[in-house]
């Protein structure tokens, strides 16, 4: 007979794929809505002034688990629908993957998203609460264009009352709840009077210091602007949308002005002039707090001086009124009425006919001296040089230097022009001119270069007649220029102190305008105006979500957000689809949280004792979220391994329960396997034999087969030997 050749060994790998898609068993990792709070049990609701954050559902959606037997030898292993030999945990190799829900819905995402959308409006706010509310108020809009525009008419004999504008504003007040009952107003009251609370009154909470505002162009993480963003959100998504936000900002404006009129600082702002690094509203705001604080120090020292000269009133204020009255000085091309009226201090010092000897100072009394400046003298007598008390130069916010410097770029490259240019640039170096001539009597210009531009005084020393060095000096070759401005205002200006010059800057004017610019501000302009301080927040809510995770990709992506937020935020004209985008980014990065803080809760991360094994597991979940599939250490006996069995018979159990709960059966849980049937089975057969011929060289041919619920897969590669054959 002929003799058979023995057929090559057979190679078997086995996967067997288990899905787990209940959840139910485990507790929600988003914490439970608190129905005592003013939100009324909304899912998760914060307080005013925080932010949400996490989903508003399982991120989840499947755990795949694939058990593989890489190495098995045929014969010796049996799988058919009764019975089968291939036990998941003593599976060699285990592996897995998680299958997440695709744009769950988180709570920042919509926070930030609904709040975009209202940057995107059209309406007016008398669009948006009705006319009724508004007609009304239309009077009273008269009525402060009329204060504006007698702010810039010449001072008038009587004082302007100060109560008028009050009185609007609490009229306005009266008009608006008059038309709107209770039921039917945007915003509650509760709510509103604990937005107010919140926003101007300090929390007493220490945060840290922070420059992120700086680079995002936002605002401190303390002040007012940054919480009236957060509580602009709020109201947005939780207490009646547009028509509630645009109640919100009526009712914000209108205590600013009763901050304005009663001399109450606004809390949550740094002192000093408008920071330029911040967001305009920021600065807008921090502009008010400065016309405050100096008609708050204007108020206190009237009343000092009218409890201690109240005998002289009325001879000051007819001194006063010759003072005001003499014909203009260089730089009265401005508006020379707008003189500072509120004096501080008596004036009778100051005769009405101004003589050239008064113009050097060199007849009067000193007056508004600070302190010697180092052991310097006058030029001309042995008097020290005093350096005066000034008036600080007048703040300003970038729209306004916008302005100026359009105004200034359209005056032109002519000789008039760059002299008016100069004109208007100039109004602090008079008022420091004026100053100093009354801190030093007798001086000269040369006296007041060496104090204010010390470079333009060059100074050398010479050999005089009797062979002695001595010191001389003059003004530098720019101050000899014919025409130059320094040596026209000197001439012509008089020695004034600072407390009686003309403001260089009118608190009571710039309030007006900045309360009117934001009482025009429709309810897109000013939530763009809050938007980048929400993202800001936004920004550190991910930053401190992450800190409890640790997951290093998110790190990484955070950091390259902030990047991309500098440049965005920092653009004058934001673009409103490139923001869209941005927000849609930082979304993607709550996500991934979310999805992480679902895994670690179910993988009961922090729960146990053993800090190798929590380290472990830490990794794992970290690597699941950023690896299509990852392996298991230790299979089915490992940290990991041991938990996904728990999850799988937990769920096994929950299920075979409310199978016997439909069915009526006693014998609940008897014989429950730990995992359901496999979602799918993959055999790969792999050998080599000749081909085509037995003396062929032997080549490798494969053989693949998938067997799942509704779908069989067979594919095979086979090889043949082209040389011998």
């Amino acid at each position: 007979g002929c003799t058979l050749s023995p057929l090559p060994p057979i190679n078997i790998a086995i996967r067997f794929t288990y899905v787990l898609q209940d959840w139910q068993q485990y507790s929600w990792p988003q914490q439970p809505p608190d129905f005592d709070t003013i939100f009324g049990g909304e899912v998760g609701g914060v307080e005013f002034g925080k932010l949400p954050f996490g989903a508003c559902e399982e991120p989840i959606s499947e755990l795949h688990l694939a058990t593989t037997w890489p190495h098995l030898t045929e014969g010796i292993v049996v799988d058919n629908d009764v019975y089968s030999d291939l036990d998941p945990l003593q599976a060699p190799h285990w592996s897995v993957r998680v299958r997440a829900v695709e744009n769950p819905q988180c709570l920042l995402g919509d926070f930030l998203m609904e709040f975009f959308k209202l940057c995107c409006t059209k309406e007016s706010t008398e669009d948006i609460l009705g006319r009724g509310l508004t007609d009304e108020e239309g009077k009273d809009t008269g009525d402060i264009s009329s204060a504006l525009s007698k702010l810039t008419e010449p001072a008038a004999a009587a004082p302007i009352s100060k109560l008028s504008v009050s009185n609007m504003v609490h009229n306005a007040r009266k008009h608006i709840r008059r038309h709107r009952h209770i039921d039917e107003s945007p915003l509650n009251t509760d709510v509103l009077n604990s937005i107010l609370l919140v926003s101007f009154h300090p929390s007493g909470v220490i945060v840290p210091c922070s420059n992120l505002y700086i680079q995002l162009k936002s605002a401190p993480s303390d002040s007012l602007t940054y919480r009236l963003a957060l509580c602009m959100s709020l109201v947005n998504f939780y207490h009646g949308g547009l028509r509630a936000v645009a109640h919100l900002w009526q009712e914000f404006v209108l205590e600013l002005r009763y901050r304005w009129e009663n001399n109450y600082l606004i809390y949550g702002l740094p002192a000093g002039p408008p920071d330029l690094r911040c967001c305009l509203l920021f600065q807008k705001l921090q502009m008010l707090n400065c016309c405050i604080e100096r008609k708050r120090a204007r108020d206190e020292a009237q009343k000092m001086k009218d409890g201690g000269k109240e005998s002289t009133r009325a001879s000051t204020a007819s001194t006063s009124t010759r003072e005001v009255s003499p014909g203009k000085s260089w730089d009265s091309w401005s508006d020379s009425d707008d003189e500072f009226f509120e004096c501080l201090s008596d004036q009778g010092e100051m005769d009405g006919s101004h003589t050239e000897g008064e113009k050097n100072g060199s007849k009067t009394k000193p007056d508004g001296r600070l302190h010697p400046s180092n052991n310097m003298t006058l030029l001309n007598s042995t008097e020290p040089l005093y350096i005066p008390i000034t008036q600080e130069p007048a703040p300003m916010t970038e729209d306004l230097l916008e302005e100026q410097s359009e105004v200034l770029a359209k005056l032109g490259t002519s000789a008039e022009g760059a002299h008016l240019r100069a004109r208007m640039q100039s109004a602090c170096l008079l008022s420091d001119m004026e100053s100093f001539k009354a801190a030093n009597p007798g001086c000269v210009l040369e006296d007041f270069v060496r104090w204010y531009s010390p470079r333009d005084y060059v100074e050398e020393e010479v050999v005089d007649e009797k062979g002695n060095v001595v010191v001389t000096g003059e003004l530098s070759a720019r101050m000899k220029i014919p025409g130059n401005m320094w040596v026209e205002a000197w001439e012509t200006t008089r020695a004034i102190p600072a407390r009686r010059q003309r403001r260089l800057f009118d608190d009571t004017k710039e309030a007006e305008k900045v309360l009117h610019y934001l009482a025009v501000q429709k309810p897109a302009d000013f939530t763009l105006h809050l938007l980048p301080c929400l993202l800001h927040a936004a920004i550190l809510k991910l930053k401190e979500e992450e800190s409890f995770e640790d997951i290093p990709s998110v790190k990484k992506v955070i950091q390259q957000t902030l990047s991309q937020a500098s440049k965005l935020l920092h653009h004058p004209n934001h673009d409103y689809k490139t923001l869209e985008e941005f927000i849609n980014q930082l979304m993607t990065i709550e996500t991934v949280i979310t999805q992480a803080r679902s895994l670690k809760a179910k993988f009961g991360i922090g729960e146990g004792d053993n800090w190798n094994e929590t380290e472990e597991l830490k990794t794992f979940v970290s690597t699941l979220l950023e690896e299509p599939e990852v392996t298991v250490l230790g299979a089915g006996q490992g940290p990991a391994g041991s938990i996904i069995h728990r999850l799988f018979v937990n769920s096994q159990r929950v299920s075979s329960s409310a199978q016997c709960v439909r069915q009526g059966c006693q014998t609940c849980g008897l014989g429950m396997s730990a995992f359901p049937s496999p979602a799918g089975r993959e055999f790969l057969l792999r050998t080599c034999v000749p081909q085509p011929a037995p003396y062929s060289k032997a080549l490798p041919q494969r053989l693949f087969c998938v067997l799942m619920k509704e779908e069989f897969r067979l594919a095979g590669a086979f090889s043949s030997d082209t040389s011998f054959f």
